[in-house]
């Protein structure tokens, strides 16, 4: 006879007795739902590593992008900008409508007024003046053409037609701006540009020229519309004439009062005083003379030294 025990544990594995006459037999069953612990470990640590890889990339990718937001701007970058930006259609200043394009002229007069080929240069002088003059005809492809010129020029500026270059291309951006949005915006997209760029080249001009502001220091004496430098030999010999004048303001001092009143005839009384104020008032000046004469001279002589220690 056999008998069959079946036995079922919280084990993943079913265990079946079987027994015979002869001897019993231990039969194992798979659990189909049953997930092995090894794969589960294995789980847990892939869920472990990968996650601080997440957040550890764009942590990287952060602090290697940073260093490039800080970079300034190129200008001939942006002026290459601005030249795309006149990427317009032949005939789009030729439609504008009447108020704009008085808006335009205002733009080409502040682009090019006044003495623009001494401010910018022969070079760009000319260029502004062209397209200053494309723009009062309304002759969109020379503007472009135009405008391509002028990221190759960025290179060749000197700091003053840099920063002339720049107060003429805000102003003129100004203007653009007062168009207001028109089309599809292509007018502030203009303005946008042109002021940017204007602006940055104003800045760089005034950082270069705030680092050779010391080093081309010049002192001038002006008189009226006469401009003399003052070198350290000039300070020197202004200051010997001076000392040379102080001397003789105060000879010619000693010797007035060196005359005695008495000595001296007058018709009536009212010319003995006229006499004495006169001599009292010449005394003074030629004393004060004497004064600012040395005074002047010993400023001379101090300034001179000044002027030589820079030198060297």
């Amino acid at each position: 006879m056999t008998t069959l025990l079946q036995v079922q544990q919280l084990h993943p594995l079913n265990v079946t007795v079987c027994s015979r006459s002869s001897s019993p037999t231990l039969g194992f069953h798979k659990n189909p739902n049953h997930i092995p612990s090894s794969k589960l470990l294995l789980n847990s640590k892939s869920l472990a590593l990968a996650a601080p890889i997440t957040t550890i990339i764009p942590f990287a990718l952060t602090e290697s992008d940073s260093p490039k937001s800080t970079q300034p701007p190129n200008p001939q970058l942006l002026l290459q900008q601005l030249a795309d930006s006149f990427d317009l259609s032949p005939d789009y200043f030729a439609k504008l409508p009447r108020d704009l394009r008085l808006d335009l002229n205002d733009a080409a007069f502040d682009l090019s007024n006044g003495s623009v080929l001494d401010e910018c240069g022969q070079e760009l002088g000319e260029i502004l003046l062209n397209l200053s003059r494309a723009w009062e005809l309304a002759d969109t492809s020379s503007s472009r053409t135009l405008a391509n010129k002028l990221p190759m020029l960025e290179g060749s500026l000197t700091d003053k037609a840099r920063s002339a270059f720049g107060k003429r291309l805000v102003s003129a951006g100004r203007r653009y701006q007062a168009m207001g949005q028109y089309g599809q915006g292509e007018l502030q997209k203009i303005a946008n540009a042109m002021i940017t760029t204007g602006k940055l080249l104003i800045a760089s001009s005034a950082s270069i020229a705030t680092d050779d502001q010391p080093k081309n220091e010049t002192r001038m004496l002006k008189f009226g519309e006469l401009q003399v430098e003052i070198t350290p030999d000039k300070a020197n010999i202004g200051a010997v004439v001076g000392v040379i004048f102080g001397i003789l303001s105060w000879e010619l001092a000693q010797g007035i009062q060196s005359i005695p009143e008495s000595s001296l005839q007058y018709a009536n009384d009212n010319a003995l005083l006229l006499a004495k104020s006169l001599r009292g008032a010449f005394l003074a000046l030629c004393y004060l003379s004497a004064v600012l004469s040395a005074s002047t001279s010993v400023g001379l002589i101090l300034l001179g030294r000044q002027l030589k220690s820079k030198e060297e």
